[in-house]
């Protein structure tokens, strides 16, 4: 998913005249307009649908039901499909359907649209998922099997992948050209199975929907959702111009301190982790003892306080499922410990022999260049930075819109980057076979590649539970926290929570507004 823009602040003494108007306004608003829900959202008004090149957006699910989606709990809850089976390997699964959802036009969801959705995605102009990843089969109406012939992008019909899949309608788009998937008008006028239906929008600046009537949980609790467009979260919360926004810049959090109208929600993205990534082919980072060191003087902890993440964010130094993340139970990670820091560098031959404060090896001195992209990487980079220098070790920090593709190439000391299970920078690219870090380890390329060849569960985390301690052991990297995302919202907008449940426009069928006091 594409990220939003994040706005900026305003200076001290605008935010106070905002903050005075915005009490009177809040209040009107809360009085005489309690029905409408106005979330203010990154993007444009084709965040219904497929956006610019993002197939994903989570606003899509209030006009499209996924198969099944995220509990507040954390477990999966159905949505589209009423059941599911597997097969013992996994790879061939039977859904069965509600037969009680209609098209916003009134015509029913079937099977069939599940099929064309499918298909669609794979389809050679789009490419969201491999064209040879599965096999469909329409058993009737409201039961498919699909049998998987190698892992899928978004994951299988009732599994953590497909929460982030919508349906959508084969009668109104089975006409349209596959090659302009991305452009289709559709998506900002989009005709929807969920529990919200498209009314209007203006180009860049809003979308507004209306509660659907024949939404098969009935009729939601908040009548309107406007949609607005802008990254001023600030001024647009203090003034009362919205009652929530989604994605907002932590760092700016701090603008609403002590203003008892608004609560702060976040989502742990547990499958996208910020690490620091060592390049093993560089002779500093090839000593398992010295990334110990470096990860044993860096207070994790701080860090996340210096970035306004929240207080109860995990740290850990082993890679995982999302089953295991929310199912707890992971090792503890290294404690900062700047002494035994000192001790381990000691001991790998770096040690300040001419007092200028910088350690030293066979004459050469510890210097190393740590590749960033921006934003929040380049604050915890400063913050890393600030803090080996007290151990001995000089960071440059570099800045490049390129960074993940010098990574890549292998053209980088460190770097801060994001980690996935598979994709992207994922698993397989930076610790398997041909690892992008130069990190050789042929018991993690066998237990990778165990998990990637198998759809069962239970495998992928027996094999992740083989790879835990070869990592705490060697740390190939330093991880420094899950992403998060975060919304704020006022306090009158309920049925938010921490941290299954943070994205507003993801789940407003189980949401609604407290009355004014």
């Amino acid at each position: 998913m594409r990220r939003p823009r994040h706005g900026s602040l305003f200076a001290c003494a605008g935010l106070l005249a905002v903050t005075a108007l915005g009490c009177a306004r809040s209040a009107d608003r809360a009085a005489s307009d309690r029905s409408t829900l106005t979330i203010l959202y990154g993007g444009d008004e084709r965040v219904l649908g497929a956006e610019g090149r993002a197939y994903y957006t989570p606003a899509q699910f209030l006009v499209f039901l996924p198969l099944v989606t995220q509990s507040a709990e954390g477990e999966l809850e159905p949505r589209l499909a009423r059941s599911w089976e597997h097969s013992p390997d996994h790879r061939t699964w039977t859904v069965r359907l509600r037969t009680d959802v209609r098209w916003h036009d009134g015509e029913p969801v079937t099977a069939h649209d599940v099929r064309f959705t499918m298909d669609l995605l794979r389809h050679p102009d789009i490419l969201v998922e491999a064209p040879g990843a599965y096999s469909l089969e329409v058993l009737d109406d409201s039961t498919f099997t699909v049998t998987y012939h190698q892992k899928s992008t978004y994951g299988l019909p009732a599994s953590w992948g497909s929460i982030y899949n919508a349906i959508y309608p084969k009668h109104l788009l089975e006409g349209l050209e596959p090659g302009e998937f991305w452009d289709w008008d559709f998506w900002t006028r989009p005709v929807g199975n969920g529990p919200y239906r498209y009314v209007r929008h203006e180009p860049q600046t809003m979308v507004e929907l209306e509660a659907n009537p024949d939404y098969y949980r009935g009729r939601p609790r908040i009548d309107r959702v406007v949609l607005k467009f802008g990254s001023s979260w600030v001024p647009e919360l203090l003034s009362g111009g919205v009652d929530a926004a989604a994605y907002v810049d932590r760092m700016q959090l701090p603008a609403l301190d002590g203003d008892p109208r608004f609560e702060v929600y976040h989502d742990i993205l547990s499958t996208s982790v910020t690490a620091l990534a060592w390049n093993h082919r560089r002779h500093f980072f090839r000593d398992a003892r010295v990334r110990r060191a470096l990860t044993l003087a860096i207070d994790r902890r701080e860090l996340h306080r210096a970035l306004n993440l929240p207080a109860d964010l995990p740290i850990f130094d082993v890679i995982f499922t999302d089953r295991q993340f929310r199912r707890g139970g992971l090792p503890a990670p290294l404690a900062y410990d700047p002494q035994e820091a000192v001790r381990l560098l000691e001991a790998a031959g770096w040690r300040n022999v001419d007092g200028d404060g910088v350690r030293e090896r066979a004459g050469e001195a510890f210097r190393f260049a740590l590749l960033v992209s921006g934003g929040l990487q380049r604050r915890a980079a400063v913050f890393i930075q600030n803090q080996l220098r007290e151990l001995g070790v000089q960071i440059e920090v570099i800045e490049r819109e390129n960074h993940s593709q010098r990574v890549r190439n292998g053209e980088f000391d460190a770097a801060i980057l994001p980690i996935f299970p598979g994709g992207g920078l994922g698993h397989d690219v930076l610790f398997g076979a041909e690892s992008v870090l130069g990190y050789d380890n042929p018991a993690v390329v066998r237990l990778l590649g165990q998990a990637a060849g198998t759809l069962d569960p239970d495998e992928i985390d027996r094999a992740y539970r083989e790879l835990m301690p070869i990592f705490e052991a060697e740390l190939p990297v330093t991880s420094l926290h899950p992403d998060v995302r975060t919304t704020v919202a006022h306090r009158r907008v309920r049925g938010l929570s921490s941290p299954h449940r943070a994205e507003p426009a993801w789940h407003v069928d189980d949401m609604w507004i407290d009355s004014p006091r």
